[in-house]
């Protein structure tokens, strides 16, 4: 009886602030979306460096005028360093396929580009990513060796990038629970306001703190439950049609967007849209109506 008593009274609160409450579910579903959007952001940077830096390499790029002689020198030297785990020596016709492969979108530049304006080198992966500046002063002056460059160099700017994009999500996300927190005190003090004379009655009558609280703090967790699959539906449509539609060559670029990591965003938002609601619901209580 109780709890059947409890629930209508939770339906009847938030029809009685209806338009209150549309806000409350409209600014829970915008804060729990970009957090879901962080959220997948991180999980997201996280596996492209995992999956980068297993396969990261150092070009080796050789002079145009290299011999035979330096190249075997240099293949020799390679195969004998404890430093390297596995290497290739991408020639120039090689690095003309990478090209073509690479610029196919632009026909005029590959066919003005030939094979010998292309430098050789070595694609070296080393044991331990961490050593390129051992591995560079090691051959930086060698015979035949133009430039060493390490692609972890040029991954590092691009995960500063995503980091930064990170950063401002949550920043963003933040804002938008305190706005979230507010609204939810608010609505649940005109709640109880409104129902204040009932409150009073109850608590003469010797009704206990969990029973008077429990439809005010049940009408906020739904509110942000609800904004938590609004905001999860809002992930889901966009994994939908700007991941895998309007973005996926850009993505096809960059580890893809798993189905497993968004599924795992609705138990996420969900809990944390209730926690949130719940906190904050009967922190507002204690102070408002001292029960």
């Amino acid at each position: 009886m109780r709890l059947k008593y409890v629930l209508s009274e939770v339906l009847v609160g938030l029809w009685r602030n209806v338009t209150m409450t549309i806000a409350m579910i409209i600014t829970m579903s915008v804060s729990l979306t970009m957090l879901g959007a962080s959220a997948l952001l991180y999980l997201q940077a996280n596996e492209m460096k995992d999956f980068y830096y297993a396969n990261i390499e150092v070009a080796m790029f050789l002079k145009s005028d290299v011999n035979d002689e330096q190249r075997l020198e240099l293949d020799a030297a390679l195969k004998s360093d404890e430093l390297v785990q596995s290497y290739e020596l991408e020639t120039k016709e090689k690095a003309l396929e990478k090209f073509q492969t690479l610029w196919r979108d632009t026909p005029d530049l590959v066919e003005s580009v030939t094979a010998e304006q292309l430098p050789e080198s070595f694609r070296v992966k080393l044991n331990n990513p961490e050593q390129y500046q051992d591995f560079a002063a090691k051959y930086a002056s060698a015979e035949g060796v133009d430039e060493i460059l390490d692609q972890r160099a040029l991954l590092e700017k691009v995960f500063g990038i995503l980091n930064s994009v990170q950063t401002m999500s949550l920043v963003a996300s933040s804002i938008m629970a305190i706005a979230a927190l507010l609204l939810v005190g608010n609505t649940i003090q005109v709640a109880a306001y409104s129902k204040r004379r009932e409150v009073a009655v109850m608590k003469l009558v010797g009704a206990s703190n969990w029973f008077i609280q429990a439809p005010f703090v049940l009408e906020a967790v739904a509110a942000g439950v609800l904004g938590a699959l609004l905001g999860f539906g809002a992930l889901v449509l966009g994994k939908i049609f700007l991941i895998d539609g309007a973005l996926r060559d850009l993505t096809e670029l960059l580890t893809p967007l798993n189905w497993e990591n968004v599924l795992l965003m609705l138990p996420f938002m969900a809990g944390a849209g209730a926690l949130v609601s719940a906190v904050t619901a009967w922190t507002t209580l204690r102070f408002y109506l001292r029960v």
